[in-house]
């Protein structure tokens, strides 16, 4: 009787032992498979923020505040942020009633054409996007600093997007 209890015991042991070493190696499979998928996902993403940076790098190339020679113009200036103080400068010119002075259109729509969004581009060059709010186009305005810190500001060229 003893001898069979423990052939029992034995085989049922041998059993759960077998179960066990199944599931794990079911188990180990998995987690590989996964880990696998997870590498392959984050080489996909790694890619993916390389090439975002390097479409930032090409973007930035046309920027006042990247573009080191063109900041060094404002070195003698003392401008904390030449990039907003110009902005803000482009700006008032909305301010006035009726169409923007520098925005060679008249408004269209029944209001007036004003300038919406502005990219310094360097020490001499701003490219702006303008609105009537139903016509819109852009323009590129020269510019320059005066000794009093008062801003010149010159249409150079203009579109107008027609509407499709």
């Amino acid at each position: 009787m003893k001898r069979r209890i423990f052939m029992y015991l034995f085989v049922f042991s041998a059993l759960i032992n077998l179960y066990q070493f199944v599931s794990a190696k079911k188990f180990v499979e998995a987690e590989v498979t996964k880990n696998q998928s997870l590498r392959s996902s984050n080489a996909k993403l790694t890619d993916s923020v390389q090439s975002l940076l390097l479409k930032q790098m090409d973007l930035q190339y046309f920027d006042l505040e990247h573009n080191d020679d063109a900041f060094a113009y404002y070195e003698e200036l003392n401008l904390e942020d030449p990039t907003r103080y110009i902005a803000d400068k482009l700006l008032e010119t909305n301010e006035q009633n009726g169409d923007n002075p520098l925005v060679p259109y008249e408004g269209m729509s029944g209001s007036s054409m004003k300038i919406n969004k502005i990219k310094v581009l360097n020490h001499r060059w701003i490219i702006a996007d303008f609105s009537d709010g139903k016509y819109w186009g852009e323009v590129l305005v020269e510019y320059f600093i005066n000794d009093d810190m008062s801003i010149d500001f010159t249409t150079i060229a203009h579109l107008l997007y027609t509407r499709s």
